[in-house]
């Protein structure tokens, strides 16, 4: 099945690629973006460099295997080489502000990213999402519906596949991509057919310097000319939106009944209802993501596959299939009354004031804690005054969160997650949900928030049985 003839391609690989092969092109960082970074070049005949900070980083061994003659810099940022570079192809988890890129920038050395490549590259159109909470799941959602309509759909950016790595023959009828901000830092040229910024709260402080530095990372996502999909009720995403429009058009989509061209909530007999204007599309009882957050990141997939033609009807058997993705408000256990949900994806405060306010239950057990990414915790106050129960910390910057928040509701300070699913266990009563949504990162204690999911989720099964 094609989408509709008004689809827009845009990159010409041709000569781009032949400009990139006359430059002399440096790749900084090497994980799994820096790795495909250089497996799209070396098939295209483009000779590359590759250097990082780390002794011996993740993809270091694959690379040496299967493209021995890349130069290789590891051990730190190898000076000589920028200076030699004519070109920079920065991965997402180094910031433009290190010292040798802002000097290759100085000297007029073109920065760009994967996203920025691939968008030169790429040969069907693009979906692009991002935001600071939801967009995996409505990443995932959307290339769900766009496989029950039929079309060859390929997913990945900054979930899954790498985006350089779905360029491949024969061409797809849509790409679907999740972005971050660090993607969309070095990124100028997408020109997506439909593209959403989902929300925009507090989030890697650490890396900006406040939070109209991030926002702008984020706009960048509705560059080019095609559909702004905007949440109605993020005043910072409408404001955004409004910068950029500039004529074009715009589709919304909100908590409230919709207006023309708006997708939202109505009610009817008492019951809510996803809906498209006044047209109900499907009881929100049907669902099987929970939480207000969760209708609202429904919203926005069918707002975003209406602007490529998928047909409702498919939108809609995808959405009463589609149960969620992993370490995101994810139900784990039940006993005596006692629910337990592993919401580790939540890495900032953002996030766990969504999954806090989705939960319904007679008080609720939260456990969070860990890197703090320089965030104001103090947004987290009223949702925990009203339905926190006790609050479980651990991690780097517990500290930093009790500060804010123990006048609100009780803080136990807990040394790791076994400990906190222990007193956790302890402390419930027959209608209270335990909680894991820790509203920050988690490197102090864990390789990623996986890790730390599937922890909780193992301390759970051994303190219930």
């Amino acid at each position: 099945m094609m989408l509709a003839e008004n689809l827009q391609l845009v990159g010409n690989e041709t000569d781009y690629m032949d400009t990139l092969s006359h430059k002399r092109v440096l790749i900084v960082g090497l994980g799994k973006t820096g790795l495909s970074c250089a497996r799209y070049l070396s098939e295209h005949r483009i000779e590359v460099a590759v250097t990082d900070s780390r002794e011996h980083p993740p993809a270091l061994d694959e690379l040496q295997e299967f493209y021995p003659d890349i130069a290789v810099f590891v051990g730190g940022f190898n000076s000589e080489a920028f200076k030699r570079a004519t070109c920079l192809i920065v991965s997402p988890g180094i910031s433009l502000r290190e010292p040798l890129i802002s000097e290759a920038r100085a000297r007029g050395v073109e920065i760009i990213g994967d996203i920025e490549l691939f968008a030169r590259n790429v040969d069907a159109p693009v979906i692009a999402i991002t935001g600071s909470n939801g967009k995996s799941t409505v990443t995932t959602l959307l290339g769900e519906m766009a496989q029950v309509a039929g079309l060859d759909v390929r997913v990945g950016g900054n979930i899954g596949v790498p985006a350089l790595d779905l360029l491949h023959e024969p061409h797809p009828d849509l790409y679907i991509l999740e972005l971050s901000s660090f993607q969309l830092e070095t990124t100028e040229s997408l020109n997506a057919r439909a593209a959403v910024i989902l929300n925009i709260s507090e989030d890697h402080m650490d890396r900006y310097s406040n939070l109209n530095d991030y926002t702008a990372a984020k706009a960048k996502v509705y560059y080019g000319s095609g559909t702004l999909v905007v949440n109605l009720d993020d005043e910072a995403v409408m404001a955004t939106a409004n910068l950029v429009r500039k004529g074009r058009d715009l589709v919304g989509f909100t908590e409230k009944k919709p207006l023309e061209n708006q997708f939202g909530i109505c009610i009817d007999n008492e019951q809510e209802y996803l809906c498209y204007e006044n047209e109900l599309l499907l009881a929100v009882s049907e669902l099987k993501i929970k939480g207000k957050h969760n209708v609202v990141n429904a919203l926005a997939a069918l707002a975003l596959g209406k602007e490529v033609n998928i047909p409702l009807d498919a939108m809609i058997v995808a959405l009463k299939k589609f149960t969620g993705l992993p370490h995101r408000s994810q139900w784990v256990a039940e006993k005596n009354g006692v629910a337990w949900y592993n919401d580790s994806k939540a890495t900032n405060v953002g996030a766990a004031i969504a999954a806090i306010n989705g939960i319904d239950a007679n008080g609720i057990i939260l456990i969070a804690g860990g890197q703090a990414k320089g965030q104001d915790f103090s947004p987290l106050k009223n949702v925990v005054k009203d339905k926190v129960k006790h609050l479980l910390l651990l991690g780097e910057d517990a500290e930093l969160i009790n500060n804010e928040l123990s006048a609100y509701t009780d803080v136990v300070f807990v040394k790791d997650l076994m400990q906190a699913v222990t007193k956790a266990n302890e402390m419930a009563v027959a209608g209270n949900v335990v909680l894991l949504s820790p509203a920050c990162a988690s490197f102090d204690m864990f390789s990623g928030y996986e890790q730390r999911g599937e922890t909780f989720i193992q301390a759970v099964s051994e303190v219930l049985q």
